[in-house]
């Protein structure tokens, strides 16, 4: 489990103005952009409401997220998706940054007191495992856990040219403060 930095009143207001509506069940901040705003926060898989939400690790940067919508739109989501029918060591890789990432959920979830939420019992994200669906997801899973769990999102990382750590000094290397 990575270290995550508390979700200040000052985060809620930046995210909330990235988000453009107020963020729902966060927990804390995963990765922050280069600017020091918070880049992936960490949600819980219940809502306040009440609703589940199966995405754990949620890109809030609206300057990344404008980027990977950039590499969606070049087809990047149907080539990985091919190269997973291609490569079994790559499907295996992505299958366990599936199964690393329902684990985290369920963490949190845990930590928060919450039962499990069946309604998305094997959901990950992005697609996990079996196809590429949204590399928003994928890269804030790498962003927020370090280089070496989810291949495809290291990919999108190392393609923009992000760091890990941020660029303030945000959780480093697999949540590791710096």
């Amino acid at each position: 489990m990575i270290t995550l930095q508390p979700f200040t009143d000052a985060d809620r207001e930046a995210v909330a103005a990235q988000l453009e509506r107020e963020p729902r069940g966060v927990v804390g901040v995963a990765w922050r952009c280069p600017c020091g705003d918070p880049g992936v926060i960490v949600t819980l898989p219940r809502l306040p409401g009440g609703s589940p939400f199966p995405t754990t690790y949620y890109l809030t940067c609206p300057v990344v997220a404008s980027r990977i919508g950039t590499l969606e739109a070049s087809g990047e989501m149907a080539a990985m998706t091919a190269r997973l029918a291609e490569d079994a060591e790559l499907a295996a890789r992505y299958r366990v940054a599936h199964e690393s990432y329902l684990d985290d959920r369920a963490r949190y979830g845990a930590q928060a007191g919450l039962e499990p939420v069946t309604e998305i019992d094997g959901v990950s994200a992005g697609g996990m495992p079996t196809r590429v669906k949204c590399l928003h997801a994928l890269a804030a899973h790498s962003l927020a856990v370090g280089p070496g769990v989810n291949p495809f999102g290291d990919e999108v990382v190392e393609k923009l040219g992000l760091s890990w750590s941020g660029g303030t000094g945000g959780t480093g290397t697999r949540g590791e403060e710096k």
